[in-house]
């Protein structure tokens, strides 16, 4: 359902013209205070012109409140049936010097040029957070800012086009600060594209190493998945070892995903590897012990270690099928736990993450994960992964992780995420999503839309309680279309349905969505 604002009396008051420029604010209102007033906009009832404690500027007709608020009855809205520039804003003064965080419930219609949310004139750098597009479910957005001048302004932000319309609601202003510290990307494919004449530019066109490219940009976490014995030779131990060395140079940390398979594992196939497909069950526990201290071993010797290890990739229905299935807690905990013994043997401080897919089934991931804490499973953060036009709406998204680190006490990540930047193909083979009516909506299939995307994804990581939310994995930034680096390592002409989703353009130039890495 569509929630559209109702312009109750506001649509008698003529805006002024639209298109008008927004200037810098006064300096002061009359409303300034030291603390926050009317952040839930419940004073004045709905059609209030101007909320109690605000001001507005711009073409103020397009800003007021309204009925159908996220906390109390009543929320602020911008929306106009012509294009509009609107700002509400207050002003606070007398503020103790420090750290802040801003917090609100927001829903947006998308569209908009800009809609967002600032901290200014607080004597750092503006802080801005973009409103993600839901038009349904409210979702929490946080800015961070840091005072030095005993001032601050709030603001809340709309140029629009015709119809667009964003709701606030529940806007606090508190001590503390807020970010994310993992701005990552999953570049398996990298060494394979390399091999087979794969060549990575920089924006200008300027031929480069993809890795450069990526670190200019912010990346700071590389992830790595391991294959025992691939088809092709690559993500397998010696593979890791030589791009960990790179990763590493390049001052990134190294998260190594396990699969405990010779191909892709996920929530519908979790293929034990040839070698171990006769094992016992007991067996198979000393197989991922071994396999996991091996190449973590071998990593830490050549001075590589792993900072962060996935025991398992997708394990929504468990891992080394059948003797490790959901089907079966007490051995899938026992090789889980396996895997999380040789961690810290390598290494006491490498984290160990779980990963799921469909990150936005609260109630399948709370199945999952209290399942494994019956049956003692071990382990340090939670991976989760969360594609939009495949497992459901960013405030969906938003419960999942909340609720996965409140209730487990754990900090959370997003450990593969990713977007189109154009729909049409660069090889033979059809791309995973390849018409707009798979988009997330609100979201385009430009560079653009896959910026915007990987941005208000992260804010939402940002905005997990209690500072828990670690930050995000872009899928595989580096897999563009090279013949011979296809999706099926057992046949070099299989064709690769992903290159419209990777960070690099057709003509092997980096996007200018690599700017999400640099997100808070």
């Amino acid at each position: 359902m569509k929630f559209h604002p109702r312009r109750t009396i506001r649509a008698l008051l003529l805006p002024l013209a639209a298109g008008l420029a927004l200037t810098a604010l006064p300096a002061q209102t009359a409303q300034a205070a030291s603390t926050l007033t009317n952040g839930g906009f419940e004073s004045g009832g709905s059609g209030a012109a101007t909320p109690a404690g605000w001001s507005e500027y711009g073409d103020t007709g397009a800003s007021y409140t309204e009925s159908g608020g996220h906390g109390g009855s009543y929320r602020l809205s911008h929306y106009s049936a012509s294009a509009y520039k609107v700002e509400t804003y207050q002003y606070l003064s007398g503020l103790a010097d420090g750290n802040y965080t801003l917090t609100a419930w927001v829903r947006s219609s998308g569209g908009q040029n800009a809609a967002y949310l600032a901290l200014k004139n607080c004597g750092s750098p503006e802080q801005r957070t973009d409103l993600p597009v839901s038009s349904s479910g409210w979702i929490r957005i946080v800015t961070p800012v840091k005072v030095t001048g005993n001032q601050c302004t709030i603001s809340v932000n709309s140029d629009a086009n015709a119809g667009n319309w964003i709701n606030v609601d529940d806007v606090t202003f508190t001590s503390g600060t807020t970010g994310t510290t993992v701005h990552g990307a999953d570049i398996s494919s990298l060494a394979k594209s390399e091999a087979k004449g794969g060549v990575y530019r920089t924006g200008s066109g300027t031929a480069g190493d993809a890795l450069a490219i990526l670190r200019s940009s912010g990346m700071n976490y590389a992830r790595l998945k391991v294959w025992v014995n691939p088809a092709d030779g690559y993500n397998d131990k010696a593979h890791v070892l030589a791009m960990a060395k790179r990763v590493k140079a390049q001052g990134m940390k190294l998260l190594v995903d396990f699969h405990y398979s010779d191909t892709w594992a996920d929530p519908g196939a979790q293929t034990k590897p040839a070698a171990w497909a006769g094992h016992s069950y007991s067996r198979l526990k000393t197989d991922v012990y071994n396999h996991t201290y091996d190449v973590l071993s071998a990593l830490k010797a050549q001075g590589t270690t792993a900072d962060m290890v996935q025991v398992g990739n997708e394990i929504n229905g468990g891992m080394l099928w059948s003797e490790g299935s959901t089907d079966n807690w007490s051995q899938l905990a026992g090789l889980i736990n396996s895997g999380y013994d040789a961690v810290k043997a390598v290494n006491s401080a490498t984290l160990v993450a779980l990963h799921l897919a469909k990150g936005g089934d609260k109630a399948g991931t709370e199945w999952w994960f209290d399942n494994a804490l019956a049956n003692g499973v071990r382990f340090d953060a939670i991976g989760l992964s969360y594609y939009g036009y495949w497992h459901g709406p960013l405030a969906d998204f938003q419960t999942t992780l909340d609720d996965a680190a409140a209730r487990y006490g754990k900090p959370v990540f997003v450990a593969e995420t990713a977007y189109p930047f154009r729909l049409d193909s660069d090889d033979p083979l059809t791309n995973q999503i390849d018409t707009t009516g798979e988009l997330v909506p609100g979201y385009p299939a430009t560079a653009a839309g896959q910026a915007r995307w990987m941005n208000d994804v992260a804010s939402i990581v940002e905005a997990v309680p209690n500072g828990r939310g670690l930050g995000v994995f872009y899928w595989e930034a580096t897999w563009t279309a090279v013949p011979g680096n296809g999706w099926d390592p057992a046949d070099a002409t299989s064709g690769n349905g992903w290159e419209n989703q990777a960070l690099f353009g057709y003509d092997d130039r980096a996007l200018p969505s690599l700017s999400w890495f640099s997100h808070r």
